[in-house]
């Protein structure tokens, strides 16, 4: 997950993973140093998307924001 540190909506996201006991990894664009944080920008925008959080499911689909029902439904949830 791209997230960013002060993102209300990053942290609800970060929360809803936890508490449905998936495993993943996050990254706070915001800490990043400049280069390696221009990279994850570009990358999110050649996927037509630059918001945050920005859940990246097994390095191919791109969930959009923190939509609940989408990351249910990608991962099997209930």
């Amino acid at each position: 997950m791209y997230a960013l540190s002060t993102c209300v909506w990053c942290k609800r996201a970060k929360q809803f993973l936890k508490n449905n006991d998936v495993d993943y990894e996050y990254v706070d664009v915001d800490l990043e140093s400049g280069e390696e944080r221009r990279k994850i920008e570009r990358e999110l925008a050649s996927r037509g998307w630059y918001a945050y959080p920005a859940l990246l499911i097994d390095g191919g689909r791109l969930i959009k924001g923190f939509n609940v029902e989408e990351i249910k439904e990608v991962l099997g949830l209930r």
